[in-house]
């Protein structure tokens, strides 16, 4: 596969199952080997275990909203850089829905085999998500 059509495969990721909460097009898109790296310890693995992570975040924040800033492809590696919006309104990680709204960054790196995401590494700015619900304070 070409570095654009990878780097197409995982923009279909953040346009179809983030922003339109498309959990279906999961099976499309990920390997049945899939490992999402960022899922927490025990959670399940494979497109099962990536449609219930994103089921989580759409429903603590239902209008949430991902736009991808940079996009960049060497081999069979997709990273992208992020900005990752929305609002509580529903349950997270055992947080009560807060009704604040939330701009956090991340990246992504996507490992694709056979027209496939089979590597999932995510790494998001959790401190700068869990001062904007107000959970923890702010410094200053």
């Amino acid at each position: 596969m070409s570095t654009e059509h990878n780097k197409a495969l995982a923009l279909r990721f953040a346009e179809e199952v983030i922003n339109q909460h498309n959990l279906a097009a999961v099976d499309t898109l990920f390997a049945s080997t899939y490992v999402n790296h960022f899922s927490p310890p025990g959670a399940p693995q494979g497109p099962d275990g990536e449609k219930q992570l994103n089921a989580m975040f759409f429903s603590a924040f239902p209008n949430c909203h991902l736009t991808v800033e940079d996009m960049i492809a060497e081999g069979d590696k997709v990273v992208s850089r992020w900005t990752y919006q929305g609002t509580h309104t529903g349950e997270f990680m055992g947080i009560a829905p807060t009704g604040k709204s939330f701009t956090i960054q991340g990246m992504s790196v996507f490992c694709l085999a056979e027209n496939k995401i089979v590597d999932n590494w995510t790494s998001l700015d959790m401190l700068a998500l869990l001062q904007q619900l107000g959970v923890i304070p702010s410094m200053g």
